[in-house]
């Protein structure tokens, strides 16, 4: 019945909210409603997005397909969610949960999947072959979507550089910070929001917001302007890396770094000398969703 029905609705489980909309077949939005993310309770957790799809579709007066945008990744090898920063999710089956409570297929995919997935559907990547959609917030995440279908791959963790070593690194950046995921010097660690900030506070011996950073850079702090000067140098780098493996069309930055209108300009500017070809036609853009794009994903997941 979900299959036939006019609306897909997409879940955005968050640390802090859980969000539901449905999308009519043109991508409209019909309904929207979020409520707070039950702290650390993960029975809570299912309990909530149960009740806000059964709410929504009382209102639609319909079943709807259902997709829901996690933190983390179902892992193909046992079925459970991993990788995630809401860590209660960690090693639960989730996907399991979730059809069983509402007795229908539901599909899962992590939050830079589906910014990548709704960016590429009718975002400002729409019409593209491939896209690389980037998250660079509290973490650094990825996701890859190839003529209009999203790439998983057999481990489910296509898109993640975040975690791969940042490349041509300087020795000024070996062996570099120390990584959640148990190495050092990754991509993550210097791209992050967070990372950002370490940066700075190691340079100008005073910690700073990532947004406060990129504000006194507009008003020409030298202290700010060196710091993104290398917080730059380093995202061409990494993208770089990613356009000499996946050669995408275009590559949308997400997350609260990417309000920081310099990358823009200054990144493609940059990443040429490292790609391995005598132009970049890559694009890199701003989303067209920003906050939006990761619900709107997971209802294009259908």
């Amino acid at each position: 019945m979900a299959d036939k029905s006019p609306f897909r609705l997409g879940v955005d489980l968050g640390g802090t909210k859980i969000e539901i909309i449905a999308l009519d077949q043109s991508g409209e939005v019909r309904l929207r409603h979020r409520v707070d993310t039950p702290k650390g309770e993960y029975t809570a957790t299912l309990e909530v997005i149960a009740g806000l799809v059964t709410g929504a579709e009382q209102r639609l007066g319909c079943n709807a397909s259902l997709g829901i945008c996690t933190p983390g990744a179902v892992s193909p090898a046992t079925g459970l969610l991993k990788n995630s920063n809401s860590v209660c999710l960690n090693g639960k089956p989730l996907l399991q949960d979730l059809q069983q409570r509402l007795q229908r297929d539901v599909r899962i995919a992590n939050d830079a999947d589906c910014f990548a997935l709704s960016e590429a559907t009718d975002g400002c990547a729409a019409g593209a072959a491939s896209v690389f959609g980037v998250i660079v917030g509290t973490g650094t995440g990825g996701g890859l979507v190839i003529n209009g279908k999203l790439l998983a791959g057999p481990n489910a963790i296509a898109g993640e550089w975040g975690h791969n070593p940042l490349p041509w690194a300087k020795d000024s950046e070996l062996p570099g910070p120390d990584c959640y995921c148990g190495n050092s010097g990754c991509i993550e660690t210097w791209l992050s929001g967070p990372g950002m900030e370490r940066d700075y506070q190691q340079a100008a011996g005073r910690s700073l917001s990532s947004a406060i950073i990129a504000e006194q850079d507009k008003q020409g702090d030298a202290a700010a302007s060196a710091c993104l000067d290398r917080y730059i140098g380093r995202m061409a780098r990494a993208l770089a890396s990613i356009i000499n493996v996946v050669d995408p069309e275009v590559i949308v930055l997400g997350g609260g770094v990417s309000n920081i209108d310099r990358l823009y300009l200054d990144v493609p500017n940059q990443w040429g000398r490292y790609v391995f070809s005598d132009r970049v036609d890559t694009r890199l853009v701003k989303p067209l969703f920003g906050d939006s794009s990761g619900v709107r994903g997971a209802a294009w997941l259908w």
